[in-house]
């Protein structure tokens, strides 16, 4: 059994594990406590890979982008790019304002040190900025993280070849590890679910349903009305031919692979069917499979709101505008691993002063529900590439 467990796709075992987790919080509820290890051995994983695979994926990211100076339609690709992840980001705030969700968390008051003020959340995001790298990683400050790891990405890419081989070499051996570990997310998913239900009950399932609809409600409106309207602004046409061609072809495609990089092959097959010249193609659909990522954004801002909800703290419209501009600069450092989106929740959560702890304990809830959230948003993100992709092609021809 276990071996036939093991050759299951890992969608299939946190289904199960889903499953195993709800039975026995129903059937043993006793023995659930029993089982939290498990959950907080996957969190304590989660917490320790997190910082450095975002510093070391982000830098050596940058250090090795290239882009030919004779391709003109790059830049433009680039601006949609960046404005649809904004614009996926504020969609995901009046959401979450308009149906607010509650998560089960275990929260200490001692735990919360909330800012009182925008200008506290200003400082405190200039501080975290230029916080030591070292201190950055250790005390997981994913915003300093972030800032270092552009600022040395930038700088090293006037260094040799070799030197960037080794940052490739550095991020290919983190994301290896965070595989391993996101392997074993069933085993974690299997306690987590276990002692959640046993504690809350079907209150629990209900709160799920509520924050999968939230976010996969405003993926869909993202997909069937954002991104119309833009593709409808640079080509001057009906948008919904181009864009359901794209959701067919391609996001059915990423559904199931539930990987941007996986599904390049076909977006560049569908970029050359729709006249997409193979010098634009070939540089901005990888490119977009690495920073364009429009359903990352989407859970980013709703799993941090559904937190800054549960907590109880205030939110004014400058910070939820601050906050899209922090998801959609988060979501461009998401890993290429499935279910990479939810470790840069933390970015997002150290807006409001919310520890690192409780932000990881999100992350654990956004693992529970990414079978069809992760789906979702890889649908979302890849389609969106050859979208931009045709919509600019066709815009400026």
């Amino acid at each position: 059994m276990f071996s036939a467990f093991t050759r299951l796709s890992l969608v299939q075992r946190i289904i199960i594990a889903i499953i195993l987790g709800v039975a026995v919080a129903i059937i043993f509820p006793n023995a659930a406590p029993y089982l939290s290890l498990l959950g907080d051995l996957f969190i304590k994983a989660l917490k320790s890979v997190a910082p450095i695979l975002v510093f070391v994926l982000v830098l050596a990211s940058i250090a090795n982008f290239k882009i030919g100076s004779s391709n003109a339609y790059i830049k433009p690709i680039i601006v949609m790019y960046a404005v649809g992840m904004f614009l996926a980001a504020l969609s995901a705030v009046i959401v979450s304002m308009v149906f607010p969700s509650e998560l089960f968390l275990k929260v200490a008051q001692t735990d919360m040190t909330p800012p009182g003020s925008l200008a506290e959340i200003l400082k405190n995001l200039l501080l975290s900025f230029v916080a030591n790298p070292v201190t950055a990683i250790s005390e997981a400050n994913f915003i300093g993280i972030l800032a270092w790891a552009v600022a040395l990405g930038i700088a090293f890419r006037h260094a040799s070849d070799t030197t960037k081989s080794f940052l490739t070499d550095a991020a290919d051996a983190v994301n290896r590890v965070i595989r391993l570990v996101i392997a074993f997310a069933p085993v974690g998913i299997f306690g987590l679910v276990a002692v959640t239900f046993a504690d809350s009950g079907l209150k629990t399932l209900a709160s799920y349903a509520h924050l999968l609809t939230v976010l996969i409600g405003t993926m869909f409106f993202v997909a069937l009305v954002i991104n119309p309207i833009m593709v409808a602004v640079m080509t001057r046409s009906n948008p919904y031919p181009l864009v359901f061609q794209c959701l067919r072809e391609s996001g059915i495609t990423a559904f199931f692979t539930r990987s941007s990089a996986a599904n390049i092959p076909v977006n560049l097959d569908l970029a050359k069917r729709l006249g997409v010249p193979e010098s634009t193609a070939s540089v901005a659909i990888p490119l977009g499979a690495a920073i364009n990522m429009a359903g990352a954004s989407v859970t980013i801002t709703v799993l941090t709101l559904a937190t800054v909800h549960t907590l109880g703290i205030h939110v004014d419209f400058t910070t939820m505008l601050i906050l899209s501009v922090v998801a959609t600069v988060s979501a461009c450092g998401a890993s290429g691993v499935a279910g990479g989106s939810l470790l840069l929740i933390p970015v997002a959560c150290g807006l409001f002063g919310i520890s690192s702890d409780i932000a990881m304990q999100v992350v654990a809830v956004g693992m529970v529900i990414s079978v069809l959230q992760d789906s979702t948003e890889t649908a979302l993100n890849s389609s969106t590439d050859v979208l931009f992709t045709a919509a600019v092609d066709r815009g400026l021809r």
